[in-house]
């Protein structure tokens, strides 16, 4: 269902397009972390592991930035990272404020377990779309959330 809004119609259009983007992403997003979620992480615990692993280590501000979260959020995931033994806090040894984040063995072995079964079901989920339809959306999402196109 669309927008109840009366307004001009480039507005109506532009809120239909918000509801249709956000329902579908919620949706995607419910079904894609299904798996994580079996493992005991929530989104943002995986998407932390999934940076750090795949980009390497890094300084909490640079996380943050990767996963599209505050300081003050990223802060609190780590936290708990470190505590399930998953992430390691490494102080610099030129400059003691400056901390870098690592995985752990035991968090690497969690990401290549997590990784099948969520790959396999967000492709099911954009199975629906061709191939060249994937590149027009994210095209797409890309325009609309950096506001250039």
């Amino acid at each position: 269902m669309g927008t109840r809004y009366k307004g001009s119609a480039d507005e109506v259009s532009a809120l239909n397009a918000f509801i249709a983007l956000s329902r579908a992403a919620d949706s995607v997003l419910a079904r894609a972390f299904v798996p994580v979620a079996e493992l005991g992480l929530t989104p943002s615990q995986f998407g932390a592991l999934e940076a750090l692993y795949f980009c390497g280590p890094m300084c909490p501000g640079d996380l943050a930035r990767k996963v599209m979260r505050s300081n003050g959020s990223v802060t609190a995931v780590v936290d708990g990272l470190v505590r399930r033994g998953w992430v390691l806090r490494e102080k610099s040894s030129g400059d003691r404020r400056y901390r870098t984040l690592r995985l752990t063995a035991r968090g690497r072995g969690l990401v290549r377990r997590a990784m099948p079964a969520h790959v396999e079901l967000v492709r099911r989920q954009f199975s629906v779309l061709t191939a060249a339809e994937r590149q027009t959306l994210r095209a797409l999402c890309r325009a609309v959330g950096t506001g250039v196109r």
